[in-house]
């Protein structure tokens, strides 16, 4: 979902401000002051996913292997969403609404008990439990992240990966986050 709520809008934005933050939009409001936050690329580029691109890279791993281990989902691929989906933002919010470091939608949050998606203990809990809960569904991570993205409904309705063009460069980045937090980057105790 990448500062993507439930329901993606387009691309996101992002720079590096002058004391070091970073801010995201999916609407620039001046060309050149923007790049492309993980563009087109289907494999995110070394110099991408880093402390300068994203300081807070490393800031929640504690809570994301809680949570990985609560509800047995690999904690690189809850890293990978949420990098995706925030860029690591705790408080990051999607032009459709979509709240915190993975991006709840309200309601989702409110079926999910999160009464604070910016707080980043709740919000990768509920987060995990809604993957967790696609990964039991669909049985299977790819389609697991297409639900997250475009809601489970749409990945019944077209069997698959719905042809959405947001969903199709959704899943593999986030994919590809996944792969490299896997062999690059592990999450250890």
């Amino acid at each position: 979902m990448l500062l993507f709520s439930v329901m993606l809008s387009g691309d996101i934005y992002m720079k590096e401000n002058e004391d070091g933050s970073i801010t995201f939009t999916d609407a620039p409001q001046r060309t050149g002051e923007y790049e492309l936050f993980l563009g087109d690329q289907e494999v995110p580029l070394p110099h991408k996913v880093n402390y300068a691109t994203y300081p807070l890279m490393d800031s929640f791993d504690e809570l994301i292997l809680n949570a990985s281990m609560r509800y047995g989902v690999e904690a690189e691929f809850i890293k990978a969403v949420c990098l995706a989906e925030s860029g690591m933002n705790p408080n990051a919010v999607s032009s459709a609404g979509a709240q915190g470091l993975m991006q709840l939608m309200p309601g989702t949050a409110k079926d999910l008990a999160v009464t604070d998606p910016f707080d980043p203990e709740q919000a990768i809990d509920g987060g995990t439990r809604y993957l967790k809960q696609q990964l039991d569904t669909f049985n299977s991570k790819r389609l697991a992240l297409a639900a997250y993205n475009a809601g489970p409904h749409n990945v019944k309705k077209y069997q698959g990966v719905p042809p959405f063009e947001e969903t199709q460069k959704y899943v593999p980045r986030v994919m590809a986050l996944y792969k490299y937090f896997k062999t690059e980057k592990p999450l250890v105790e």
